[in-house]
Formats: structure tokens, sequence, C-alpha cells
């Protein structure tokens, strides 16, 4: 067929900022961008063209290629085919970004991202008394001894240590 195409609904600002927030991390697909603290700025820019801002969890993340490339099919799906996907390293991205709600899909998969405020003495001599090391390896020579999970204060997981031994 010849004739013009038609012209692709724009949604959003709003809206795009949904789906870019919903798309799932390319390492650990239980959580979204939005939920794992990376997305920024979701607007127009000077020149009226849609920008996102990304900002990467670490300098080089391998991850970063494929979560430009997702967004940049979400801003494709929604009528900004010309949209710009821009990466802001300052201020860094730290685990402060991660939602409550991330947090908690984190943890149901085994993950404890670090809380805040952080300990002050984040030395590996400051995790001996860290209730989810403990839990897991036990007193030494001996097992655990508790089937209730256990919050750690340095690293907050929760780790149920192993039954008393018969």
């Amino acid at each position: 067929m010849n004739g013009p195409q038609p012209t692709r609904l724009r949604r959003s600002v709003q809206d795009v900022r949904e789906r870019v927030e919903a798309i799932p991390d390319p390492e650990l697909p239980v959580i979204g961008l939005g939920d794992l603290g990376v997305v920024g700025s979701v607007a127009p820019g000077t020149d009226g063209v849609l920008e996102v801002e990304i900002t990467p969890t670490y300098l080089g993340c391998p991850a970063l290629p494929a979560i430009t490339s997702a967004v940049r099919e979400v801003l494709t799906a929604c009528g900004h085919p010309d949209g710009r996907v821009r990466q802001v390293l300052s201020p860094p991205w730290t685990t402060d970004r991660i939602t409550s709600e991330g947090r908690r899909k984190l943890a149901a998969n085994g993950i404890a991202p670090p809380v805040s405020p952080a300990p002050e003495d984040r030395s590996p001599s400051s995790w001996a008394g860290c209730p989810a090391r403990t839990a897991a390896r036990g007193p030494p020579g001996r097992t655990a001894r508790s089937d209730r999970p256990v919050a750690s204060r340095c690293c907050g997981a929760r780790r149920a240590a192993s039954p008393s031994p018969t």
C-alpha cells in the first residue's frame, strides 16, 4: 500500500515511565528497573524529545546495553521512536535507591541488599556477630541451633538456622 503511514499514538510521559520501570533487570529479572532504582528522570529534553535517564548500578555494568535496548523498545512502542536514553553517572547509584517493594522481591529470592544506614564498622571482623552468617555456619564445630529466621543487623538477610541434630 502506498500513501502515508498511520501515526502512532504518543503515550504520556507517566505511561512511558511506568512501562520503563516495569522492565525486568537483565541480571536480576525478579525486580524491575523502577524498583531497582536505576530509572531517573523521564521527561522531554530542551528540544522536546522524550529522554529517559538511567543510572547504572556500577560503572561498566555489563547489563547496560540490554537495559538501553529495552528502554528504546518501550519508547518506540509508546510512540516516541526518536526518544533518547541517557546514562547518568552522578550522583552514582546506591542500594538506597532500591524501593521497599524491590527489597521485598530480592529478599524473597535470597538476595539481601545492605540496609541503611550501614553499620559504622564494615570490616570482616564486624561480621562475627552477624546472625545470618552465624545461623548459616553455627558455632565452630557445631551446627546452629535455631529453627526461626534471624534478621541480620549487618546485611538484612533472613536465614533460618539449621535444625538441631538428633
